[in-house]
C-alpha cells in the first residue's frame, strides 16, 4: 500500500505528513508535554521521599532511572517542539532537519536490571514505561519523516515567519 494518496488535482498526499500534523500528532504532543510536567512534579516531591526509603542498591539505580526519564523527556519534548513549529508554519522541514541534527533522538532502555527496576517506587516504574512507549512512537514517527523525506510535507513551502523576517530585513536592512 502506498504512502500516498492523490488529489482532485493530481497532487500526492503523504499520508506520515498528514500524521504529523493531525489530531492524532496533537494527542501526542500533550501527551509528551504532560508527561514532562508529571515527572518533574513527581521527581521534586514525592520521588525525592520514596528515594530516601529506599536501600543502597535502589537508591543507586533510582538515581540512574530518573537521570535516564529526565534526558529521554528533555529528547522528545524537543522533538515534539520542532514538529509543532514545522506543523504550524514557523519552519520549514528543510529548518527542521538542521535543527534536528541537535536532537538526540534514541532509543533508552532501562538503566538497570528489571529486578532492581520492579523493587523502585512504583510511581517512577510508571513513568518510565509511560517514557518508554511515548518515546518508540515518537522515533517510530521520526524515522518516517526524516528518514523517508519524500513522505513529508512539501519542501517547496515557506515559513510565515521567514517571509516577515526577511521583510523586516529588506525594510531595515
Amino acid at each position: 500500500m502506498s504512502q500516498f494518496m492523490q488529489h482532485d488535482n493530481g497532487e500526492p498526499v503523504s499520508f506520515v505528513a498528514r500524521l504529523a500534523s493531525s489530531e492524532a500528532f496533537k494527542a501526542m504532543f500533550r501527551e509528551g508535554m504532560t508527561l514532562v510536567e508529571d515527572a518533574a512534579a513527581y521527581l521534586d516531591g514525592p520521588g525525592r521521599e520514596q528515594a530516601r526509603e529506599l536501600g543502597r542498591n535502589e537508591s543507586l539505580a533510582y538515581a540512574a532511572e530518573s537521570m535516564r526519564l529526565t534526558t529521554r523527556l528533555m529528547q522528545l519534548a524537543s522533538w515534539l517542539l520542532l514538529q509543532r513549529a514545522v506543523n504550524e508554519g514557523e519552519l520549514t522541514f528543510e529548518q527542521a532537519l538542521s535543527e534536528k541534527r541537535k536532537v538526540k533522538l534514541s532509543q533508552q532502555d532501562l538503566a538497570t536490571s528489571s529486578e532492581v527496576f520492579e523493587r523502585l517506587p512504583h510511581d517512577l516504574q510508571a513513568l518510565v514505561g509511560e517514557s518508554l512507549r511515548l518515546q518508540a512512537r515518537v522515533i517510530h514517527l521520526d524515522q518516517l519523516l526524516y528518514l523517508n523525506p519524500q513522505n513529508s510535507v512539501s519542501s517547496s513551502q515557506e515559513s510565515p515567519v521567514n517571509e516577515q523576517l526577511a521583510r523586516l530585513r529588506a525594510v531595515f536592512g
